[in-house]
């Protein structure tokens, strides 16, 4: 069902006043939780019988059981809000109504789009998805319409490159997707077999809790470069320590003499998996330096 801008715009509203009301819940329970760790600490250190502290260290746990249950309640309704607003996206792509966007803006949008892309926080004992950080999409996973994917296409000289496209539809008798470079210079289209598109993460992973959902260090990847739309071969140097940390990686780059660049940052949601290109053989990205996409 099509989703006219009206609709749209009425069910942003509405789930913009309920992530309102969680935040202002999220600090009433904040608040409440900080006067019963208060309360802990100050019995700990008065040497309480086992049975009060016990009663009190309950209290703190349903009071972080609560407040985890708001923020994840509010992070659900702030991911409604942009599912809505790429519908409305890909309704006016496909209506021609596709806005032109200028380099430094689309840079811009690359940028944003992996820092606000969802953390997984996993619950104990919880397994982490597929499409989170460095794990990869199940075998018969199928991208969704406007989801950004990594696609291997044909540029100068038949030279296999991979770029950063979106999803315009999954051809299901073909098995192919039908996609779109993401770069608004080229505009191109390519029809390709699935196993020339991969899936990027959906979420990002948490080095605190999930460290083992990230590439070890001095893994072979495909990263995007910054400023560009092309995935390169690179090395993991260095793996994000926190939540809004990037991984620091080194490109494939003939010009120095280790065969490597300095350290650069790359967001999760760009570091995937290295798939050698049959014409560059090693170079993930077709080439052993880095261009401008």
């Amino acid at each position: 069902m099509s989703l006219t801008a009206e609709n749209a715009a009425q069910q942003i509203h509405i789930k913009l006043k309920d992530v309102q009301r969680l935040i202002h819940q999220i600090d009433e329970e904040r608040r409440r939780s900080e006067g019963n760790i208060n309360s802990l600490t100050r019995a700990q250190q008065s040497n309480l019988p086992p049975s009060k502290l016990k009663s009190l260290y309950k209290s703190c746990l349903q009071d972080a059981v609560v407040e985890e249950a708001t923020i994840r309640n509010a992070l659900e309704k702030i991911q409604e809000i942009r599912n809505i607003r790429n519908e409305r996206r890909i309704q006016a792509r496909n209506a021609g109504n596709k806005e032109a966007i200028r380099r430094g803006a689309l840079m811009k949008m690359v940028q944003i789009s992996a820092q606000t892309l969802p953390l997984f926080v996993s619950k104990p004992g919880e397994k982490v998805p597929p499409l989170c950080g460095a794990i990869p999409a199940e075998s018969n996973y199928i991208a969704k319409v406007g989801d950004n994917v990594a696609a291997l296409v044909k540029g100068v000289e038949d030279e296999e490159n991979w770029i950063l496209a979106e999803v315009v539809q999954f051809l299901q008798r073909q098995n192919k997707y039908d996609v779109i470079d993401i770069d608004e210079e080229q505009k191109d289209r390519h029809v390709l077999s699935k196993r020339k598109v991969i899936p990027l993460p959906l979420m990002r992973a948490n080095p605190e809790t999930d460290g083992h959902a990230l590439f070890p260090k001095e893994t072979i990847v495909m990263a995007l470069y910054p400023q560009t739309t092309c995935f390169y071969k690179a090395i993991i140097h260095k793996l994000p320590q926190s939540a809004t940390e990037d991984y620091e990686v080194l490109f494939e780059d003939s010009s120095y003499t280790n065969g490597y660049a300095e350290p650069l940052p790359v967001a999760q949601r760009y570091v995937i998996a290295y798939k050698p290109t049959k014409k560059s053989g090693s170079s993930g990205g077709g080439s052993g330096s880095v261009s401008s996409a």
